[in-house]
């Protein structure tokens, strides 16, 4: 009696229709996924350039100001 209402659940899960949408978000997540695994080199890459340029350019800049020879005002 209880293995026909196991195998009864089981066999209404397998046809329900309201389901659907967790698949569906599996699926668009592994998607996401699979784009961000993929461009995520060039992407960091860029980041890269642009954060040294910046502190190349803050360096240069706080650098400016300083007395040479490393004396203090």
């Amino acid at each position: 009696m209880r293995l026909s209402k196991v195998l009864k659940s089981c066999k209404e899960f397998f046809y329900r229709k309201d389901g659907a949408s967790g698949i569906e978000y599996a699926i668009a997540a592994a998607m996401v996924a699979a784009v961000l695994t993929t461009f995520m080199s060039p992407i960091s890459d860029g980041l890269k350039t642009v954060f040294t340029t910046v502190q190349t350019s803050l360096t240069s800049t706080a650098n400016a100001g300083k007395p040479a020879g490393g004396g203090t005002n």
